[in-house]
């Protein structure tokens, strides 16, 4: 008798039936649960990684923990230029929310600090109390509105600058949003937010909550 064997003789039938079992027993791959919309609340708050004068490298000074629509507030000012064409700061204001729900879902540790975002570029650009009256609208505007894929998923809305007075079409299609050509495509071909933000994620879809 194997080493086995001999062991489960030493425990008894019990012991056998047990160990029997446990060899039988299909093994069970658990999925992980989508985070989606359906499932998960918008954040109320955020917590923010505050590096000085909003420099990508430099160390975090402390974390600010900040209401989540303030949050988007004081960012939309610092990635959108504020006198840009409505439709465009509200393609915007989507993106932004989309990108900072997907993080508060995700948070980091550096250093003995627990973050979901930081105030630099290495996230999105947040500059305390530095909203407008015209992107603070536009985040209102939006705020029961999301742009996910059919599943609801919580992705985050990546963009890039582009291109100053260009319709920047290297991005159309590529789940890259244009900040400029957001504007673009808002002042010069007069779309709508919704049709601006189907222009970079073809493959999302507008939903409400």
């Amino acid at each position: 008798m194997n080493r086995h064997g001999t062991q489960i003789a030493k425990c008894g039938l019990a012991a056998l039936s047990v160990f029997s079992m446990g060899l039988l027993a299909p093994v069970q791959h658990v999925q992980a649960q989508v985070q989606s919309i359906y499932n998960t609340a918008l954040p109320s708050v955020i917590r923010v990684a505050i590096r000085p004068f909003n420099n990508p490298f430099a160390p975090i000074l402390y974390v600010q923990t900040i209401g989540f629509e303030e949050y988007c507030e004081d960012v939309l000012p610092n990635e959108w230029v504020p006198s840009w064409n409505q439709q465009a700061l509200e393609a915007g204001a989507v993106a932004i929310k989309m990108f900072a729900w997907y993080y508060t879902l995700h948070p980091t540790t550096e250093n003995g600090w627990t973050y979901d975002v930081d105030n630099t570029v290495n996230y999105q650009k947040f500059v305390y109390l530095s909203g407008t009256p015209a992107t603070d609208a536009a985040v209102r505007n939006t705020w029961n509105v999301v742009y996910t894929p059919n599943n609801g998923e919580i992705l985050p809305l990546e963009y890039r600058s582009g291109w100053p007075g260009s319709a920047n079409w290297t991005f159309v299609g590529s789940n890259v949003m244009s900040q400029w050509g957001s504007e673009y495509w808002g002042s010069v071909a007069n779309l709508t937010y919704p049709q601006i933000l189907n222009l970079y994620y073809p493959v999302y879809t507008l939903k409400f909550i």
